[in-house]
């Protein structure tokens, strides 16, 4: 669903990201773990073509991003760190608007919108203005509007981070169906129970480079760790 071959970025006297490859697969959570900085996000904008590569190849369901950035982009769901939720529209505006940019009737959306706030539980906010809203209830809009599309792949950077842990539970769930149904999900967390619960596969990069790729159990009997957490500072610690 997602291939990338040999994907590096250099930035003024920084390569971010430094000649990655890994493939992600239909009905898949694959995690991006990493700490800050290690060209997680990077990587990502780089998927959703709000960066141009340095050099190397980004598919999406055999789609070359880089030569058809639109016909890609329609592909995807995502939620990034920064939100971009519009202030002064409520909560079914913003959703409604990206389901238009998407190309959907008013029909589809209002029948998709009805179902994500009842998933969401967002009918009690549905109407007021997103400039009010706390944190976790921006991010459950960014969701929806990730999802009013229904694409087959959904890019998530950190979803969790600084929410409370029903609306952390509410969103892993949710994400959980979503596998079921078969779509892919490219997960970056920092996070590392949350990626243990929810990934079928990891990749860890650090420094811009990716030091190990796996499921969770050849993982840790490749460094011998009996957690996702040891795992992880093994591998970077030994980098």
């Amino acid at each position: 669903m997602i291939e990338i071959q040999g994907l590096s970025k250099q930035f003024p006297g920084v390569l971010a990201v430094d000649n990655i490859s890994f493939t992600t697969n239909k009905g898949e959570v694959f995690g991006l773990l990493g700490p800050n900085g290690a060209g997680k996000t990077t990587t990502l904008r780089m998927i959703l073509s709000i960066l141009q590569p340095t050099s190397g190849r980004i598919l999406v369901e055999g789609i070359d991003v880089r030569e058809n950035a639109l016909a890609a982009r329609a592909k995807i769901g995502c939620v990034l760190e920064d939100n971009g939720i519009y202030d002064r529209m409520s909560a079914e505006e913003n959703v409604a608007f990206f389901g238009k940019l998407y190309g959907l009737d008013k029909t589809t959306i209002r029948e998709r919108t009805e179902k994500l706030f009842t998933a969401l539980e967002m009918k009690d906010f549905a109407r007021r203005r997103a400039g009010t809203f706390s944190k976790g209830m921006k991010q459950k809009v960014a969701i929806a509007r990730a999802l009013i599309s229904d694409p087959p792949v959904l890019i998530m950077d950190e979803p969790t981070a600084g929410l409370d842990v029903p609306t952390q539970r509410m969103i892993l769930d949710l994400l959980k169906e979503y596998r079921r149904q078969g779509k892919t999900i490219l997960y970056s967390t920092h996070i590392m129970s949350e990626a243990e619960e929810i990934c079928d596969r990891v990749a860890i990069i650090d420094r811009g480079r990716i030091r190990a790729i796996g499921t969770l159990s050849d993982l840790k009997q490749q460094t011998q760790q009996g957690n996702l957490e040891d795992v992880f500072m093994q591998l970077v610690r030994n980098a």
